[in-house]
């Protein structure tokens, strides 16, 4: 696994997976719901009582201000229309110290808790999603996060107060030809006096064109995949141009150039080769910024659709109230809640410090971005014509304005940043697979000699016999348990129950499938999601009883959610077994072997010799830069 002037080599299968395993944290020194949720252990203890949020005067008064802000100052619509964040957002959210929510008191920031931080997000967001997306790369896995985990304290000092006053800062690790798969990482660092020579070219970095810190993975030559500090202003950096979405559209992404631009030895994070784990170890809880957006597109969807439906009349009757309308808006409300309570949960554990949050965050990460979405489209079929109409154009009619068809855009991206739905379902399942792995070990290694298979099968009876008894009866199959979650308690039950049917099916599919499980990628899928609806049913029930007195519609909502999911979980446990999973791999080949070609017949495909994805040679930028730079306050 080679580079050639800063290009990367092809690698096989084999050796990218392994530098993927290699950077995963594979201790488990906290306790985690969610892990033994796919174990078939309902560990209720862990989540229940439910967590006290921190209390924070200060926290409450900059919440206080930022609401003050973005109810009256924060133009959505105008960044939609611009397609770009105006200075004087950057100079009063710098004045706030939104810049600095989750860096510490001691360098300048606000030393916010994460379900503050989520919080801040989610009302951002819901005025303008690219102001939201701004604030949370630049803090969730822009330079702060790395540094406040593993940076050295002669690190912290330098950076981090110029990121808490209103400097940006960018993640960088995507590039041309080099997606989720890091071990084809083609840009290097090479080891000079005092540092190192950094060149290659990275896609796709949000924040890209205003950061003045970049956090930028490269490969070191020998030593592996490393982080470092660069400065954006460093001779040899040039931003070579700010890329185009469908949404979000006030986000500044960029293509960037690095031509032997010189890193101080003192810029690396955490050690050489440990890029790939501090990346992974940052999303953790980085990963928990996205659904806070989601969480606000929900709330404010759900809003959208109240007055709407209660307000337009058809058929003699508000829409809201006709079935085909109620069951819409139903969803809505059911889906918002359960996602804030996913986040809040997630938020209040890691706060406390007291599990491991690592499949909780990923699992909320994955079920809100997927639902978000849903409740997005359900929100336009609401609205009808005027769902797909811009703000813009209602207004110019005269009409309220309601920004559901740019709620959809912006949303989209969601199911792929920091994690692909389809990389999210892999990773999840890597760990809830990881004890029918780890205990069958030499017995799936194709490389492992009969003696290590025997050795590796005697040690696997041991474990599935103790182990395989624990799913055969549980606390979900006694009518009384539960019950001081009264109504709720019956779905508590399921999930108890469903859980231990999840763990059994997927030792199932171990004793089948063996080695081979890790290619069956739709039966993974489905046992990610399933575990997702399970963790969305338990976080809604335990929140609903713990809000009893102050909300008591949230066990109606709970209680509807509840129903809503166990027929989806119903549906993906039948789907486990019964699928066209095998017979839709075949299809999509003969697709690619030019099979189904004349099924292409009858439209008209534009001509194009250009690539798919453009290859890139090191050397110095052609093109002019384009970095953009916030002038200072006046």
């Amino acid at each position: 696994m080679t580079t050639t002037h800063g290009k990367p080599a092809d690698v096989s299968e084999k050796q990218a997976r392994q530098v993927a395993e290699d950077a995963r944290e594979t201790g488990w020194r906290k306790p985690s719901f969610g892990k033994e949720l796919f174990l078939g252990k309902f560990q209720l203890d862990l989540i229940d009582p439910w967590p006290t949020a921190p209390e924070n005067p200060d926290a409450d008064e900059f919440f206080a201000a930022l609401t003050r802000y973005v109810r009256d100052d924060l133009d959505g619509e105008q960044i939609e229309r611009d397609a770009r964040i105006p200075d004087e957002a950057f100079h009063e959210l710098a004045r706030l110290g939104a810049f600095g929510m989750k860096i510490d008191k001691e360098y300048g920031g606000l030393g916010l808790s994460n379900l503050h931080y989520c919080k801040a997000l989610t009302l951002v967001g819901s005025v303008s999603a690219s102001t939201a997306a701004l604030l949370s790369a630049h803090q969730s896995i822009g330079v702060p996060q790395p540094l406040k985990l593993f940076g050295s304290a002669a690190q912290k000092r330098s950076f981090l107060p110029r990121l808490a006053g209103g400097e940006v800062s960018a993640f960088l690790l995507t590039e041309p030809d080099v997606g989720s798969d890091p071990a084809r990482l083609g840009t290097v660092a090479e080891p000079v006096d005092g540092g190192f020579r950094l060149n290659g070219v990275k896609l796709w970095a949000t924040n890209g064109t205003l950061a003045t810190l970049l956090v930028v993975m490269a490969r070191v030559p020998e030593k592996g995949i490393t982080a470092f500090v660069v400065e954006g202003d460093a001779p040899g950096v040039t931003i070579e141009r700010r890329n185009a979405f469908l949404g979000l559209r006030g986000l500044e992404n960029s293509v960037t150039r690095f031509h032997d631009v010189f890193v101080p030895a003192e810029n690396v994070i955490g050690g050489l080769g440990k890029g790939l784990r501090i990346a992974l170890t940052t999303l953790n809880t980085g990963r928990l910024s996205l659904p806070a957006m989601c969480v606000g597109a929900g709330k404010r969807a759900l809003a959208i659709a109240r007055e709407w439906s209660a307000d337009r009349v058809q058929w003699g009757r508000p829409v809201g109230t006709h079935e085909a309308v109620a069951k819409k808006i139903a969803f809505i409300a059911a889906t918002t809640y359960a996602m804030e309570s996913m986040l809040d949960l997630s938020c209040l554990i890691a706060d406390d410090a007291r599990n491991d949050i690592r499949i909780e965050a990923a699992l909320v990460k994955l079920f809100a971005s997927e639902m978000a979405w849903q409740i997005a489209d359900e929100l336009i079929q609401i609205r009808g014509g005027r769902g797909y109409e811009t703000s813009e154009s209602l207004r110019a009619r005269g009409e309220r304005t309601a920004e559901a068809e740019q709620m959809l855009r912006d949303l989209r991206i969601n199911r792929i940043f920091e994690g692909s739905t389809e990389i999210m379902h892999l990773l999840i399942a890597r760990e809830a697979v990881d004890a029918h792995l780890t205990v069958a070990g030499d017995i799936i290694d194709p490389d492992a000699d009969l003696a290590k298979k025997a050795r590796a099968g005697a040690r696997a009876g041991k474990f599935y016999a103790r182990w395989l008894p624990t799913l055969a009866v549980g606390k979900g199959q006694i009518p009384s348990e539960y019950g001081r979650f009264g109504p709720l308690a019956t779905h508590l039950r399921y999930v108890e129950r469903a859980s231990r049917k999840l763990a059994r099916s997927t030792f199932y599919a171990m004793s089948r499938w063996q080695g081979k499980l890790e290619r069956k990628q739709g039966f993974l899928g489905r046992v990610v999601d399933i575990g997702a609806e399970l963790f969305a049913m338990s976080a809604a029930c335990v929140r609903a009883n713990a809000e009893r007195e102050t909300h008591p519609a949230g066990l109606e909502l709970a209680d509807l959610f509840c129903r809503q999911s166990r027929l989806r979980t119903e549906a993906l446990f039948t789907a486990l077994w019964e699928n066209t999973d095998a017979l839709d791999v075949k299809a999509a080949q003969r697709v690619l072997d030019g099979h189904y070609r004349f099924l292409e017949d009858g439209v008209v495909n534009p001509a194009s010799d250009a690539a798919w994805v453009a290859s890139w040679q090191p050397g110095a930028a052609t093109v002019q830069d384009v970095r953009r730079r916030i002038p200072s306050a006046e």
